[in-house]
């Protein structure tokens, strides 16, 4: 099982907030996918961002967060934006 530091976008702390929502592999975050870890995390933790979301979808895709193409940066945000 990869741990989730392995994941482009996801550091120390980060892998700390996932593995207090039950989140504690690469694979855990791939099927729980990045809205539902962010709901998750939102719950726990009521200062996480869009910033955050992106980071997740990004680890998820492999790509930096800010690389997210426009398309799936807008429906995170539409999603992140039912949540202020």
């Amino acid at each position: 099982m990869a741990e989730l530091t392995s994941m482009r976008n996801i550091g120390k702390t980060m892998e700390e907030k996932l593995k207090a929502v039950d989140i504690c592999t690469a694979e855990e975050l791939r099927q729980t996918g990045s809205k539902e870890a962010f709901l998750r995390l939102k719950l726990r933790y009521p200062n996480v961002c869009l910033v955050h979301l992106y980071t997740l979808q990004g680890a998820i895709d492999d790509l930096g967060y800010n690389q997210l193409p426009d398309k799936v940066k807008r429906d995170l945000k539409a999603f992140s934006d039912g949540f202020q």
